[in-house]
């Protein structure tokens, strides 16, 4: 290499319980990660800024909360002129890629706010071949918009099909425009026809193994971004991993009765057949619908789920002996975590939703650099995604602009004393009533929603399973207040600075 400052490879799954990493739970097999765990050290408190894809994704790029970098919501798009810290990479000399998942723009396209990750573009695999960027500061995309069967698939991942040899791969996904037979079917049994050596969990490990290997022929130090797409339903995964789990050994979790019984509205009515959301507003709002499912589906969505994981697992695997076969392990920062959350069961939901409980905010993120960051190392300090952008950079010995309002976290990777002491989760639908924030700190979490009475507050010490919400307690008044208080002066703390002041006046 030409320069003594470190490689930076991002690893990231997309909706991924924190549970879900065999460090932590004997029931699933993930050792690369656990590999991860042994030689780095995993945090216990890491969260999302925003439980949704897009906005937190942006996040990770700007250092910003969404409510700042102005991609606030699925369906919005992070605008090309918003800061990026691939830009200072690129300045640095870095060689920067982004392979698999973007999803930094909408599945729409209209003027003034154009989208290249939509129909019928996805499919144009004529751009797509000339096409690889400079996209959002990345020098090299390879990206893909799709779900396993979902009819968003194209873009990079459908050429590398076709490159391999599977021009019918059509076959196996979804029709557009939309044949609803035919996703029916495909979805059918949770076992993906799909050959696993076309399936996209292989084609982002094989191309960022090429990127990394590109990097090193231009000796040039990388930021790369591996971003995985699973294990975001549909539940599909092709064989042998959708056989490697027993749906019977699988445990869901579940609704403890009575415990809606203090929540807002919204948390009550999931568990009705048929639930009129429409009371809050006419926009679509993920997770506003009915929650009741049969468990023994469940358990084989499980199974399937933790299938996804173990494929992903294993690909992550190929990366990382890359590293080392280049010699590149002693030198490289390595961060494996996930966008956001999952329900599989727990109060009662599935999926994603619009509650904010830590299932769906708090995520597995392990972090290793040999010789830097102690190893086999567990961490209690409160992370935040937004957070990744400035340590990056502190990692690299670069400059952090005050646009960025996340906070740098190495001196706590590196061993020392926490530098945070709460997080804060956006959550913004366009609706006013489902417009929420959450404030968490070592013992306490609070939710406010713009326009509604109710909220949420929960003592994660004493309930850990956030059973029961203290929000209308009396004799929790004065620790509401407190940490009204508290969830203000945070808010203010994560003001941007654009500039220094460099004058009186």
């Amino acid at each position: 290499m030409t320069s003594n400052r470190p490689n930076i490879l991002l690893i990231t799954s997309d909706q991924q319980h924190y549970s879900t990493i065999g460090a932590v739970n004997e029931r699933i097999r993930t050792p690369a990660i656990d590999r991860l765990c042994a030689e780095g050290m995993r945090f216990e408190r890491a969260y999302c800024p925003n439980p949704t894809c897009t906005p937190t994704r942006a996040s990770i790029i700007t250092g910003m909360y969404p409510s700042q970098h102005g991609a606030w919501a699925l369906g919005t798009k992070l605008f090309e002129d918003v800061p990026r810290i691939t830009d200072t990479f690129n300045q640095a000399g870095y060689f920067t890629a982004l392979i698999g998942k973007a999803h930094f723009q909408p599945l729409a396209s209209k003027p003034g706010m154009e989208s290249i990750e939509c129909h019928p573009l996805l499919r144009d695999l004529d751009f797509w071949r000339k096409f690889h960027g400079p996209y959002y500061g990345f020098q090299h995309i390879e990206i893909a918009r799709m779900h396993t069967c979902e009819h968003l698939v194209g873009q990079h991942y459908a050429v590398w099909m076709e490159e391999k040899g599977l021009k019918n791969w059509a076959d196996y996904f979804e029709d557009w425009p939309e044949n609803p037979e035919k996703a029916k079917r495909l979805r059918a049994n949770r076992h993906w026809e799909l050959p696993e050596e076309f399936h996209y969990t292989r084609w982002t490990a094989e191309r960022t193994i090429a990127q990394i290997e590109r990097a090193v022929d231009e000796k040039k130090p990388f930021f790369i971004w591996a971003s995985f797409h699973d294990p975001h339903p549909p539940y599909l995964v092709p064989e042998p991993w959708a056989s490697m789990y027993d749906p019977n050994d699988m445990q869901p979790g579940e609704l403890t009765p009575g415990e809606h019984d203090k929540n807002p509205l919204h948390f009550r009515i999931t568990q009705e057949e048929n639930p009129d959301f429409g009371i809050f507003g006419d926009e679509w709002v993920h997770g506003a619908q009915s929650h009741l499912y049969n468990r023994e589906e469940l358990k084989k969505d499980m199974a399937i789920y933790y299938g996804m994981v173990s494929f992903m697992d294993q690909q992550i695997g190929t990366i990382l002996e890359t590293l080392d076969r280049l010699g590149l392990t002693e030198n490289t920062l390595v961060v494996f975590t996930t966008d956001h959350g999952h329900f599989l069961g727990q109060h009662g939901l599935i999926a994603k939703a619009i509650h904010h409980y830590e299932d769906l905010l708090k995520l597995p993120f392990v972090v290793r650099w040999p010789n830097k960051i102690p190893s086999g190392k567990v961490s209690d300090a409160i992370l935040n995604l937004v957070d990744l952008a400035p340590t990056f950079l502190a990692a690299a010995d670069l400059p952090i602009p005050g646009i960025i309002t996340g906070i740098n976290q190495l001196p706590t990777w590196l061993g020392g004393e926490p530098v945070r002491t709460w997080s804060i989760t956006e959550n913004h639908h366009g609706l006013q009533y489902f417009h929420m924030r959450t404030y968490i700190n070592q013992r306490y979490k609070i939710t406010v929603y713009r326009s509604c009475d109710d909220g949420e507050l929960f003592d994660l010490q004493e309930d850990p399973n956030e059973i029961n919400n203290l929000w209308h307690d009396p004799a929790a008044t004065k620790l509401k207040a407190q940490l009204l208080q508290e969830f203000m002066q945070a808010t203010m703390q994560y003001e941007q600075m654009p500039m220094p002041r460099i004058s009186l006046a």
